[in-house]
Formats: structure tokens, C-alpha cells, sequence
């Protein structure tokens, strides 16, 4: 959530940065109705002044035995007003917190202006995509060959965009987890955390998903609950409403959740295979930094997240996104994309970003220097990262010939085979 004062001093500001973002919002309302609520405000105060003079006037002269009638119905009318005011003034702060929870974050200076991903700028590539003997196919293909993905039966059970993984295939999956957990905590200094993948709304909140993307989440019916569409939502959480001392930042945390979203919006894309699931495994990094050093955090974040896909030897670029193309709470956000040869071409794989101080806002989430005031702390993530697309990249760069895939060397003590066959 943006800081309302600077929504206040700063509209075009914030109008610009909307229309950056590829939508179009006028403050004058806003303006208007927050000028209102001052105004209303500062009367209600004046009222309550009002009200507690003639209250000790009444008192003296009950004291001294003489009539306070007149007094205590004026007091009485004062406070059926001040009620009024109260209840109009509740009225317009829900109004004004309801555009205030609507606004995303301001774009940072260094994101490029565009439209969408052809906006997007290339930082930097990693390898050279792989020619692969025989002709590249699609991962789908490979696994259901190798008897290691099962979608047809994950259909009987559950349904369009699942997967049930077999052998070596769920094999595959927890030694991915596990070597990204073991790279993260034992080179990278972050903490490991096993959190819940039931949050209540509050939580879904602090960081950004309710209210506006309600539809993308699953909703435990009758109860608060909802399923987390990523690990970031609880591990964010998890100072909610503390103040931390500024000597503890950077907080560095990661860990594995399943992960679930309903993938309201993404109709008809990749309804095959393992890209786009109602569920999946994904490894999180999770930053709570100082301000002023958030941003080189976040370049640490995605370094992070690329050194574990170089120690398996995966082709990938870094993109930095467009105004249009971010998250709603991102000021700036780096996306990994995976080369992957069935599709010939880069798919996300990860995404790391700064949220600086919107979603510790939502959270109440705060620092306190030493003899200084509170705060807000810097909230960053990434993914470190998507399992399951990792699994897509293993099974199409290291292809074999007559169709078995190789194991990447640092996941061979974690697989105890060399290769995945289907022998």
C-alpha cells in the first residue's frame, strides 16, 4: 500500500505511474474526499473540545447547586452530532482506504517503460541453448515415454492441470527441492522455514493478494482460509505487526511449499504438461531489508536464484520487467527465463522483486534505528525457484538420443542414478 501522504502531495505522480502500469485512474476524487475528511475531522475534534468544556462546566455547577440543565442538553446534542460525524467519517475512510488498496506500486526509475513483455529489457544470458540428438520434444512427451509423469491418471483424480509423478520422476522432484534448500541455506545464507499452506485472509492482505486477486486463489469455503498460491505470502508474514531492530536486516528466508492458484485468467495457456498447474512445488526466497539497501538485495536475490540453475547447467537470461509487465506490489522485478528446447525458446522460471515498503505497510511490518522512530522495512522475493519447470528444463536439455535423460552432475548424489530410463 502506498503511504497515503505521498498520494495526497503527489497525485500526478501516482496517475503517471498507473498509466505506466497500462491503466488510467484519476485522484481527483480521491482529493476531494480525503479534503472532506479533514475538513470533518478537524470539526469533529472541535465538537469533542466543545463537549468536554461544558462537561466540567456542568460538573461546577452541580457542585455548587445550580441549574445545568441547559448545559447538559447542549451537551447531549453535541454528542448526537459528534455520533454523526463519526459514523460519516468511518464511511469515507472506508471509501478512501477501498482506492488506496486499489492503487499498485510506483514503478522504480530504472524499470522500462512499456506495454508489455516486448518492453521487457535483457540484462544479461547464461549458457548457450543445446542442440539435442535425435531433435528436441516436449517435456510431456519425454516423461510420459520414461513412464515418470502421469497426467491421464492425475486427470481421473483431480482434474485438467495436475500431474502425478512416478519413480524417478517424484524422485526427481524432491531431490530439485532438496538441492535448492541445501544451495540456499548452506552457500546463501538464508534461513530455512517449513510454514503453513493455509493463511487467513489478513496474511493473503499484508502481501498484496486480497483484495485484488481474489479469483486467483482457492477459498477453503466457510471458513477464513485460503490455500497460498506461493511461499512468499506466509514467510512475508511472518513480523506481522513487529518492530524489528535495524541491526537484524536483511532477514533472508527460503522455503518449499506447494503452491496453488486457480488460474482464473489463464484460459486455454499451456493447459498441457507441467507449466501452468492448479498445483506445484516451488522453492521461495524472502527478504526483509534496511530501505536504503534494497535494491542491492534484490540484485543479490536473483544472483541467488541463478546460481542454482548454472550449477545444473541450464541456459537462461535475465529480463527486466516493463512498468506494465510487473506484480501489483513490485517496484522492480527481474525475471529468469529457462531455456527449454521443446519449446524453442525462454520460459519464466523465476521472479524475483522489490516490493520496497508496500507490502510492509499492508503488514505493519517495521524497523526501529537506534534512538530513531518506527520504520517500515523493505520486502523482497523470488523464486528460488520453480520446481516443476525445473523438472520441464532437466527433461528437455538433457534429452538423450534414445530418449533417456540424463541426471545434471549436482543432482546425482540426490538422485543416486546417473541417468532416467525407462528400462
Amino acid at each position: 500500500m502506498l503511504d497515503v501522504k505521498f498520494v495526497r502531495n503527489n497525485p500526478h505522480i501516482v496517475e503517471q505511474a498507473f498509466k505506466d502500469r497500462g491503466g488510467y485512474i484519476t485522484l481527483e476524487g480521491f482529493l476531494r474526499l480525503e479534503e472532506k475528511r479533514r475538513l470533518l475531522l478537524s470539526k469533529t475534534e472541535e465538537l469533542k473540545a466543545e463537549r468536554n468544556r461544558v462537561s466540567k462546566e456542568v460538573g461546577r455547577l452541580k457542585q455548587q447547586g445550580q441549574d445545568a440543565g441547559e448545559l447538559m442538553e447542549k451537551t447531549r446534542q453535541t454528542g448526537e452530532q459528534i455520533v454523526v460525524f463519526e459514523e460519516q467519517l468511518k464511511q469515507m475512510e472506508n471509501e478512501l482506504t477501498e482506492i488506496m488498496h486499489g492503487l499498485p506500486n510506483l514503478p522504480h526509475e530504472s524499470v522500462p517503460v512499456g506495454m508489455d513483455e516486448t518492453a521487457n529489457r535483457e540484462e544479461r544470458r547464461w549458457g548457450e541453448p543445446v542442440a539435442i540428438p535425435g531433435g528436441s520434444l516436449q517435456h510431456w512427451d519425454i516423461g510420459t515415454k520414461l513412464g515418470i509423469l502421469d497426467f491421464e491418471r492425475a486427470g481421473k483424480i483431480s482434474g485438467a492441470r495436475f500431474t502425478v509423478y512416478r519413480d524417478l520422476g517424484a524422485r526427481l522432484e524432491r531431490a530439485v527441492i532438496n538441492f535448492f534448500l541445501d544451495q540456499h541455506t548452506l552457500h546463501h545464507g538464508y534461513t530455512e522455514i517449513f510454514p503453513p499452506f493455509l493463511v487467513h485472509s489478513a496474511t493473503m492482505f499484508g502481501t498484496g493478494q486480497l483484495p485484488k486477486f481474489k479469483d486467483d486463489m482457492f477459498h477453503i469455503e466457510n471458513t477464513d482460509y485460503y490455500l497460498i498460491p506461493t511461499a512468499e505470502v506466509p514467510l512475508t508474514n511472518l513480523h506481522t505487526g513487529e518492530i524489528l531492530a535495524a541491526e537484524q536486516l536483511p532477514i533472508c528466508y527460503t522455503a518449499y511449499s506447494a503452491c496453488f492458484r486457480a488460474e482464473a485468467g489463464a484460459a486455454g495457456r499451456d493447459t498441457r504438461g507441467l507449466i501452468r498447474q492448479h498445483q506445484f512445488n516451488k522453492v521461495e526466497l524472502v527478504k526483509l531489508s534496511l530501505p536504503e539497501n534494497s535494491y542491492d538485495e534484490l540484485e543479490n536475490m536473483t544472483r541467488d536464484a541463478e546460481d542454482v540453475l548454472q550449477k545444473l547447467g541450464l541456459p537462461h537470461r535475465v529480463m527486466c520487467l516493463c512498468s506494465a509487465d510487473m506484480g501489483f506490489s513490485s517496484a522492480k522485478t527481474y525475471d529468469i527465463e529457462v531455456w527449454l528446447p521443446g519449446f524453442n525458446g525462454y520460459r519464466e522460471i523465476s521472479s524475483c522483486s522489490n516490493c520496497t515498503d508496500f507490502q510492509a505497510r499492508r503488514a505493519n511490518i517495521r524497523f526501529r534505528r537506534e534512538g530513531g522512530k518506527p520504520e517500515y522495512v523493505h520486502t523482497l522475493n523470488g523464486s528460488g525457484v520453480a520446481v516443476g519447470r525445473t523438472v520441464v528444463a532437466i527433461l528437455e536439455n538433457y534429452l538423450q538420443a534414445d530418449g533417456s535423460v540424463k541426471v545434471p552432475q549436482a543432482l546425482i548424489p540426490y538422485m543416486g542414478c546417473e541417468v532416467i530410463n525407462n528400462a
